[in-house]
């Protein structure tokens, strides 16, 4: 009966903003790029995967290359790579920094069709770490970028200079919740396909949903009011990434399981930092993730939430920087 009234609930709200006008972003969204941009200069660049398609890429401090290990950035989902724009102001000054797009999501291509699975983001990976011509990297995960940011750090160890892992997931922990909007696009079945039809035929619906869902991401309003409207303007495009990532993602992460004794061989620095106040991918997380790597330290952030490095950037960014030097066990 309750699933019965939770879809009853959808086709509702499906009826209702039917015509209604898509939070407009537009304009917002464009004044902060131009402003971003002009404040912290940087190229954009294709990264070009072996298929021909195209992952969008920023760099920024390039005069500071091969001074020290690249900083590579990864974003989760629902959002994109100005997830990290208020740490790379701090991390450029001294360092070359690269950003990216997942395909299917931001700025990068989004091919009709495409699988999207953790194959496809380490193939991303891969083509900004060929494109710029990287040796050494300090790799910055969270969320959804877990998966391929590890698994690419496990087979390439020794071109990792630390791994920093940002309130996200890898493999089966009993503490993890996913977000509800995760729950729902993730779990098999008739809500999910439900879910998935009316998320596809009505603009408004979705990006209502998407901004719901993000706005629990934060614990500092300040961010909240700056990057909900940038993500919220980009969530048109990325619904095939997004239902297509969510529908592998259970799979992806029984997976990994197997995988767990190979984290305990890692040897390069793993700094592990978390938003103490995240509910979905919380300290339990993080702690089971200072258990598995042995090489690791943690720090638990207060006031901030699973977008930690938009709550509090500057303390992001400060661990960011040392995690090179994290570690002598």
């Amino acid at each position: 009966m309750k699933k019965l009234v939770e879809w009853g609930n959808v086709l509702l709200c499906l009826v209702l903003l039917n015509g209604c006008a898509a939070p407009e972003y537009a304009a917002f969204t464009e004044q902060y790029r131009r402003q971003f941009r002009d404040a912290n200069p940087h190229v954009v660049r294709a990264a070009m995967r072996s298929d021909g398609l195209k992952a969008s890429a920023r760099e920024f401090g390039a005069a500071n290359k091969n001074r020290a290990p690249t900083i590579v950035m990864m974003h989760g989902f629902p959002d994109s790579q100005h997830l990290y724009d208020s740490v790379i102001p701090p991390l450029a000054k001294t360092r070359h920094v690269i950003t990216f797009d997942f395909l299917g999501w931001g700025d990068s291509d989004k091919p009709a069709g495409h699988k999207h699975d953790v194959s496809s983001l380490r193939r991303d990976l891969e083509a900004v770490v060929s494109a710029f011509d990287l040796r050494s990297v300090v790799l910055v995960v969270h969320d959804l970028s877990g998966q391929p940011g590890i698994d690419w750090a496990l087979d390439n160890e020794e071109r990792v200079s630390a791994l920093v892992l940002l309130n996200t997931y890898y493999l089966s922990m009993a503490g993890l919740r996913p977000p509800e909007a995760i729950a729902r696009f993730s779990t098999p079945g008739p809500w999910r396909d439900l879910s998935v039809w009316a998320a596809n035929r009505n603009d408004a619906m979705w990006q209502r949903g998407v901004e719901e869902q993000i706005r629990k991401f934060f614990a500092s309003q300040s961010a909240r009011d700056t990057f909900v409207g940038v993500f919220v303007h980009q969530a048109l495009g990325i619904r095939p990434a997004f239902f297509g990532q969510n529908a592998v993602l259970r799979d992806e992460i029984t997976r990994r399981d197997q995988v767990a004794p190979r984290l305990k061989q890692f040897r390069k620095p793993v700094r592990i930092i978390f938003g103490a106040d995240d509910p979905y991918l919380n300290q339990s997380v993080a702690n089971e993730f200072h258990r598995l790597f042995p090489m690791s330290d943690l720090f638990l952030i207060g006031k901030a939430a699973h977008y930690v490095q938009l709550d509090q950037p500057a303390q992001v960014a400060e661990l960011i920087l040392t995690s090179g030097r994290a570690l002598t066990k």
